[in-house]
C-alpha cells in the first residue's frame, strides 16, 4: 500500500489526530477521524438515500472530520486525480 500523507488536524493534541491520506495504488481518499456518538451513528443508520438501504454495513464505518480540515480534503481530492501522484 502506498499512502500519501496529506495532513493532520491543526488542532491535534496528544490524544486526537484526525488525518487525511491518499492511497495511491487504489486511488482512494483515506480518513482517520473521531468515532461518532451513538446518536449520530443511529441517525446515519436510519437515513435512507435513493439506491441505498438504511443501516451501516459491517465493513463500513461512520467517522467525524472537523470542518477546519476541508482544505486538506480538497488537496486529497486533487492528489487522487493527478496523474503524477500515481
Amino acid at each position: 500500500m502506498s499512502l500519501l500523507f496529506i495532513g493532520i488536524d491543526p488542532n491535534t493534541g496528544d490524544r486526537e489526530s484526525p488525518t487525511v491520506w491518499v492511497d495511491q495504488e487504489r486511488q482512494e481518499i483515506v480518513f482517520q477521524g473521531w468515532k461518532p456518538g451513538p446518536e449520530l451513528e443511529a441517525a446515519c443508520a436510519e437515513f435512507e438515500a435513493p439506491g441505498h438501504a438504511a443501516g451501516i454495513p459491517e465493513h463500513e464505518a461512520v467517522i467525524r472530520i472537523p470542518a477546519r480540515m476541508v482544505q486538506m480534503i480538497r488537496e486529497a481530492c486533487d492528489a487522487v486525480e493527478r496523474p503524477d501522484v500515481r
